[in-house]
């Protein structure tokens, strides 16, 4: 199989306080140890497991061979924002077991109390993870107490090849994919096939700031009205704000898009399953994209922990983990996991992206409050055009 490029330059990138996310080191991964124990016996727990996830981020027939092997029953609901889970985590009486937040925002409900310290030895397969990303994963959760990564990506730039390069009627496209979405030399073409942004102050903000030159997660309140003053020159251009990019991409809505890695590639297969004869890419820009990265958490509130421990265990299998991969199009931390991932996705250079480009990548960061409330009055002004 395809040498795989993995993400040990994570730990010069995905988390510099802490994702949606040092120098880069490229690995070829060595044969790793394999856990696969059968997932945990349920004791005396209600069989009943309520998980709270990102829309289209798990492999169908996963949860149902779950069920069927351990007799709980999963109850599988969605968020569409770090910032719609956050609300509920802090709001408490969640109702749910398992969640998966962003690191940029797991690091402050790490620290609020609203995750759970693991039981590690209930995790046999946690062997099955890349040291090296655990490594990373611990600037956000010290000793790596509370997270187990689920899959990684990046937020950046996606276009339909086909249509954008139409729209932009013999402009060339930009060195910087950033200029497609963020300059009305571009923009203002671009709209007659449509431009969508990710409904989501921590996406769009980070990449704005990044774009004029800020710190990606800065903490300086004027910093987001520099860059909702940039943003306010292309809003007019900008067609709609949605939670996915998946449909809008596949079905023509938006020809260029603020969108997650993963999801402009589901976009791009989607496209193709249908019929349609456009290109869809997920862009690298010369400057950077936004790396994130989600994970595994329990709730303190949770009612059904050793089924959590169950899930959790069950989930880091190699075969699950891969299914991920080779289903969903975002990266995993299972290193044991590799050798099952299909040739054309490891070869897709932005799912697993080549060493050369992670010294650009973005690293995510935490907020402070004051920072995070100028974060959501700047998008939301933006949004709304004032």
């Amino acid at each position: 199989m395809k040498t795989l490029v993995l993400v040990a330059a994570l730990s010069a990138t995905l988390l510099a306080a802490c994702g949606k996310k040092e120098q880069p080191v490229a690995v070829a991964p060595a044969p790793a140890p394999v856990a696969s124990a059968p997932a945990l016996p349920v004791n005396a727990e209600e069989k009943v497991l309520n998980i709270y996830n990102w829309p289209d981020y798990i492999p169908e027939g996963m949860i149902a061979a779950f069920e069927k092997e351990t007799g709980i029953k999963v109850n599988y609901d969605t968020f569409e924002t770090n910032e719609a889970l956050h609300a509920k985590l802090v709001a408490g009486n969640t109702g749910y077991d398992i969640v998966v937040p962003g690191t940029v925002f797991a690091k402050p409900q790490i620290e609020g109390g609203l995750l759970q310290a693991l039981d590690k030895p209930s995790i046999p397969n946690l062997v099955n993870l890349d040291p090296a990303i655990m490594g990373v994963l611990a600037k956000a959760d010290p000793d790596n107490k509370h997270l187990v990564p689920w899959a990684w990506g990046f937020t950046t730039v996606g276009i339909n090849k086909t249509k954008a390069e139409k729209a932009l009627a013999g402009l060339p496209m930009p060195e910087n994919a950033w200029d497609l979405v963020f300059d009305a030399k571009y923009t203002s073409k671009l709209k007659s096939c449509g431009i969508a942004y990710l409904d989501s102050p921590a996406e769009i903000m980070p990449a704005a700031l990044h774009y004029i030159g800020k710190d990606a997660y800065s903490n300086n309140p004027a910093d987001y009205k520099a860059a909702a003053e940039m943003l306010a020159k292309v809003r007019k251009d900008i067609r709609l704000f949605s939670a996915t990019m998946i449909d809008d991409l596949a079905g023509g809505k938006a020809c260029a898009v603020i969108g997650w890695s993963g999801d402009i590639n589901i976009a791009a297969g989607r496209a193709k399953e249908n019929g349609s004869k456009d290109e869809i890419q997920a862009l690298l820009p010369s400057t950077g994209a936004l790396l994130f990265s989600d994970t595994m958490a329990i709730t303190k509130d949770a009612k059904h922990p050793k089924n959590a421990y169950a899930f959790i265990n069950f989930y880091l299998r190699p075969e699950n983990a891969a299914s991920v991969t080779n289903t969903m199009n975002y990266s995993t931390a299972n290193q044991a996991a590799l050798v099952q991932i299909k040739p054309e996705i490891a070869g897709n250079k932005t799912i697993f992206v080549e060493s050369s480009y992670f010294s650009k990548m973005i690293a995510p960061s935490s907020f402070t409050n004051e920072a995070r409330e100028a974060m959501a009055n700047a998008y939301n002004s933006f949004k709304k055009g004032k």
